[in-house]
């Protein structure tokens, strides 16, 4: 008996074998690894030493942003009656929001294409009374 509970109580050193190992990235309740964004981030040699909130902080950022992409060009992919995202559908998810296309501003998607766009000096000109006018005052030369 004696034995026995000196074996059930929690002594000795390290973790017990039967305890189940649990995912940081479950722990911070998130889909994003954790551990790979921290070993990337000590790895890639952005500072001596990284905290322990640095990489689900990170993680937590990353996932949202991924989340907020999809859920735009998911949404522009059922507006093209598809069920597939193409980059096409990232694009247009990305250029019509305003805090996205400012945050990608600079970037290029492959195959994704321009917004349909037609300048507003190429459209015809209404059938008004001065517009008329002044566009073939300008074609008469």
């Amino acid at each position: 008996m004696g034995s026995d509970a000196a074996a059930s109580t929690k002594g000795g050193r390290g973790k017990s074998k039967a305890t189940k190992s649990v995912s940081r990235s479950s722990k911070a309740g998130l889909q994003f690894p954790v551990g790979r964004v921290a070993r990337f981030l000590k790895t890639g040699k952005y500072a001596e030493r990284v905290g322990a909130g640095a990489p689900v902080y990170l993680s937590a950022v990353l996932e949202y942003l991924a989340a907020e992409v999809l859920e735009l060009a998911g949404n522009a992919a059922r507006d093209n009656k598809k069920t597939r995202i193409v980059p096409r559908h990232i694009q247009l998810a990305v250029r019509n929001d305003e805090e996205l296309s400012k945050l990608l501003g600079s970037v290029t998607i492959a195959n994704g294409g321009v917004l349909p766009n037609i300048h507003q000096s190429l459209l015809p000109a209404k059938a008004g009374g001065k517009d008329k006018e002044i566009g073939s005052a300008s074609q008469e030369f």
